[in-house]
């Protein structure tokens, strides 16, 4: 009987170790019904049914990285408050997903509340983020400042939030931004090793 619970137990240890990365994959997920793996044609059909300006960057050191960067003429993307996404793609799949906020008909103080209530959602959503870094710097009157704070529920899948605030001390004015980056490093280094192979 202890031979069979044995063998039982190694079973069911066997099956958790090949479905808990599967599962762990799935914890954070990009936004706008985006998967990772997905290929570029997704985000450019999406972009030519609303008809958003699309920029595709091939970086020369990198040829098989593709960036999409999806942004309105004026105004927010459809149904959301992001003023752009921006897409990386390896070998044509998708492997990072980051959302930009700008608003410039409003203050640096508005775009802070807005930055602090995405991060209580994605807080709710996805679990408690831990701060990542707080600087400011000065350089010729400008005063810059980061914040960021990061969730990793699973080593190499990420989401990474990041507030800058620029104030010109000259004429006395602020602007501020945020993106929330979604990261899976996991099947970057997948890709990478698939491209090593002959």
């Amino acid at each position: 009987m202890s031979g069979i619970l044995r063998i039982s137990t190694l079973c069911l240890a066997a099956f958790m170790a090949a479905v808990m990365p599967v599962a762990a994959q799935n914890l954070i997920e990009p936004p706008f019904g985006l998967r990772w793996g997905d290929s570029p044609e997704k985000l450019i059909s999406w972009a030519s049914r609303h008809s958003l300006d699309l920029t595709i960057s091939l970086p020369g050191d990198q040829p098989k990285l593709r960036v999409l960067k999806i942004e309105p003429r004026k105004g927010f993307l459809p149904e959301s408050k992001a003023s752009a996404v921006e897409a990386r793609f390896l070998g044509g799949r998708l492997f990072e997903f980051t959302v930009h906020y700008t608003d410039p008909e409003v203050s640096a103080d508005t775009m802070r509340t807005r930055f602090d209530d995405l991060r209580k959602q994605v807080a709710n959503e996805h679990g408690p983020l831990l701060p990542n870094q707080q600087q400011q710097s000065v350089e010729d009157h400008f005063v810059t400042r980061k914040q960021s704070f990061h969730r990793e529920p699973v080593k190499g899948l990420f989401l990474l939030l990041a507030f800058t605030e620029v104030e010109d001390q000259l004429r006395k004015s602020r602007e501020a931004r945020f993106s929330l980056v979604y990261r899976n490093d996991n099947l970057r280094r997948e890709l990478q090793e698939e491209k090593k192979e002959p």
